[in-house]
């Protein structure tokens, strides 16, 4: 049994990937992660304010800190699993326990909150303390702010506000290009059509001239490009800007000076009849 067509079937396949890569690189397939994130009320404000953030999704970003007695890794990532742990937007690992992570704040109770260059995210409902804030559910505050030099900064903790009896909460602080606003194009459309117009220009003329000078052979005015014609645009128009502009009346006949009528004196009649042979 043959088979038929095997080298054009490994054609087609080859084109089949190609075709898939090209429309997952131009975002034909392009997914929105953030939509992992569940907001306690549904709101399009704040589903705009995520929408920024989506180059940060599926990067886990951590920082560790220690102290004379404690070393903990704090891990954050952004409407997905914090260190794997399903659920969790951000985690606490203990050095000494790192089997058992504490989840600091969960993406499936999540607060956006947006401004021109930053981004406030809130991740409620984590593991609840043992003995501060009386006990309750921990809360991550992820400050995310405009840095136009880094797509993403590195994860820094601020503080972890836990000497209070209730509305304790961990700052975190990230810098990111991601959200800062778009710079707006100082050229209005008349600039640009003029820079246009004015690129268009140079390009006729030099072009112009290398032709005439180096495959025609022209010299002087002549290497000008469509000389002639111009020359004729230059006639014609100084000939519309003088019927237009003049101010003399076109109707009135040229007026003429009049020659003075003086009687001729007549020249005394010269005879030559001396000069003939007598």
């Amino acid at each position: 049994m043959k088979v038929v067509g095997s080298q054009s079937g490994g054609s087609f396949l080859v084109w089949t990937l190609a075709v898939q890569l090209v429309l997952c690189g131009s975002g034909v397939y392009t997914s929105d992660s953030t939509k992992n994130c569940k907001l306690p009320s549904e709101s399009d404000s704040e589903r705009k304010v995520l929408s920024r953030l989506e180059p940060l999704t599926h990067k886990n970003f951590s920082v560790m800190t220690k102290t004379e007695k404690e070393s903990y890794t704090y891990v954050f990532q952004l409407c997905g699993d914090a260190a794997g742990v399903p659920g969790a937007g951000v985690v606490q690992l203990d050095s000494k326990q790192e089997s058992k992570p504490i989840v600091i704040g969960s993406y499936n109770s999540t607060q956006a909150i947006g401004g021109s260059d930053w981004v406030m995210l809130i991740y409620r409902n984590g593991d609840p303390y043992d003995a501060h804030c009386s006990k309750e559910k921990r809360k991550a505050i992820v400050m995310i702010s405009c840095d136009r030099n880094m797509d993403a900064g590195p994860l820094e903790v601020v503080l972890e506000d836990r000497d209070r009896e209730q509305d304790c909460f961990y700052l975190f602080e990230l810098d990111s290009s991601a959200v800062c606003p778009l710079i707006q194009s100082q050229l209005s459309t008349g600039s640009i059509i003029l820079i246009i117009a004015i690129c268009l220009l140079a390009v006729y003329l030099i072009g112009g001239f290398l032709y005439q000078r180096l495959i025609v052979g022209a010299k002087g005015m002549e290497q000008f490009p469509n000389y002639a014609f111009w020359v004729e645009f230059g006639n014609l128009t100084a000939d519309g800007c003088d019927f237009v502009c003049r101010s003399r009346n076109r109707d009135e006949a040229p007026a003429y000076r009049g020659v003075v009528a003086e009687p001729l004196e007549e020249e005394p009649e010269e005879r030559d009849d001396h000069l003939l042979p007598m």
